[in-house]
Parts: C-alpha cells; structure tokens; sequence
C-alpha cells in the first residue's frame, strides 16, 4: 500500500512514468516521465519499505528532487528515529554516489561522441529554416550536437536537435549551471534558453551569449556566470511562454535576474527556438 502511495506521490509532483515500474526495494529505478519525449529515461525513483516507508523521485532534466516519507518522525520512537535517520543518510550516500558515477560516464561518452561529430554548417535544415548560424557547434549524421561545459570549459554533456527541431540530451548527463558560450564577453553577457534564440541574439547584437538550454537552468547558470564575471552586466532573455500557465520562461528569468542582479529582458511577443 505505501508503495502505491508513493507512486501517486510521483504523479502529485509531476513524475508519473509512462508505464508502470517495478519499486524494488534500494533499487534506483529509471523511466520517462510522462510529458518527456519517447525514448528518454530522465525520470529516476527509488523506494526503501522499512523501518518507515519512504522514498526519493527526480528527473536528470529538470535536475528537480522530491522526497517522501509515510510517516512522520514524530511519531517514531527514539530507536526508529534514530534508524530511518542513519538508513537515510546511507541511502542519500548511495544515491549520490550512483549519481557521480553516472555523470562520469556521461561525461566520457560526450567527449567521444564530440570528437566523433564534425563541424555543423548553416545549411542544416533547423538552422537554415530559423536562419541561424552555425556558431561552433558540430553535426554528427543529422544531428546538431549542442556542448554544454561549466564555467571552466569542461564538457558534461550534449545536446541533439534533430532536422524537425526535436530535442534530447545524453543520458545521465548534468545539465545544472551548465551552458554553451557563444563569443566573448565584454562588458555585457546575455543569457538565453535554446540555441537557435541564443545565436540569433549574438548575431544581432554581437554580444556574448549563453545558451542555458531551458529556462529551469537560467538561475544556476547565472550564479555560476556570476562568480567567474563580477564586473560583467548580466542579461537574462526571457522566452514567452504565455500560452503556459504560470508563464515559466518569464518567471524562471525573472528570478534569475533577480539572483545575480542582472537586468531582463522580454521579447515583444511569445516564442520558443
């Protein structure tokens, strides 16, 4: 029954997997997140049954974490507490060693697939139909393969835009604070979501631009973006999505702009690249 609980807990906090899982008990399960595209496991869970019924859930791309617990400490006796806090900080341990070791391995596959990948030109047909440039990014077959480094260049993981403009990230890979830098910047940097908007911007103002690559991602970036630039005047471009309730791409830049007190900056009608 707690089991089931938990489950419609995922779904509460918009984690519900496509199809159903199997919870193991200390078992990290991985599935796609119903609303992700087909083929992608960023949905990740793992359920522990005793002493007190709890569980964890989080998606790798939106680098969001839930926790959950079907009983309160409170109402545990001083030996229970005293367990679930011990299983506890062993299961978060475990989590996050499974986690480093994941990005390891994501990190070592984009550095071959990079390699592998050769140098993108405008002629792609999402580039060519947005009318985008082709700013040191790399195809690899029919795919634009976007990088996304830290603040000290090195390489996480990738992004691939397909011809139709479909979108999908290496598996495992860490997204949070991590970006792709378009120029150098000067006195000004901006900051924007996906790679077609964020090479438009550079093309017409010349400035420095970072591709954060979704809105969830604009604050993390810009805090890291912060700490290496302190004198650099930080813009956050807004996406509109208005047609959205609670307008994340304007709420995710305003908060990112408030962070870093940077300015922002909003388009004059609603839009996504």
């Amino acid at each position: 029954m707690s089991a089931d609980q938990f489950l419609q807990f995922m779904e509460l906090v918009g984690l519900a997997p496509v199809k159903s899982i199997e919870l193991i008990d200390g078992k990290l399960v991985r599935f796609r997140v119903r609303g992700d595209k087909p083929g992608s496991s960023n949905g990740w869970a793992v359920y522990h049954a005793q002493p007190c019924p709890a569980g964890a859930c989080g998606s790798w791309k939106s680098n969001e974490r839930h926790n959950w617990r079907a009983k309160s400490l409170e109402t545990l006796s001083p030996v229970e507490r005293a367990e679930v806090v011990a299983r506890s900080a062993a299961r978060r341990r475990s989590h996050d060693e499974a986690l480093l070791a994941l990005h390891a391995g994501a990190r070592e596959k984009a550095a071959r697939l990079w390699q592998k990948a050769h140098p993108a030109t405008s002629s792609h047909t999402y580039l060519r139909e947005r009318q985008v440039h082709a700013y040191g990014i790399r195809q690899l077959r029919d795919m634009l393969v976007i990088p996304a480094r830290d603040v000290y260049g090195r390489l996480h993981t990738l992004q691939f835009i397909g011809p139709d403009g479909s979108k999908r990230f290496l598996t495992g890979g860490r997204i949070a604070g991590h970006y792709f830098g378009l120029g150098k910047p000067k006195n000004k940097l901006l900051l924007g979501e996906g790679y077609a908007t964020c090479a438009t911007l550079h093309h017409a103002t010349g400035e420095a631009v970072a591709v954060c690559f979704n809105c969830v991602n604009l604050e993390a970036v810009a805090r890291a973006l912060r700490d290496k630039f302190r004198w650099l005047t930080l813009v956050i471009c807004a996406d509109d999505d208005g047609a959205t309730e609670g307008n994340p791409g304007v709420t995710h830049a305003l908060a990112a702009a408030r962070a870093v007190g940077g300015l922002l900056a909003l388009p004059k009608r609603g839009g996504e690249a």
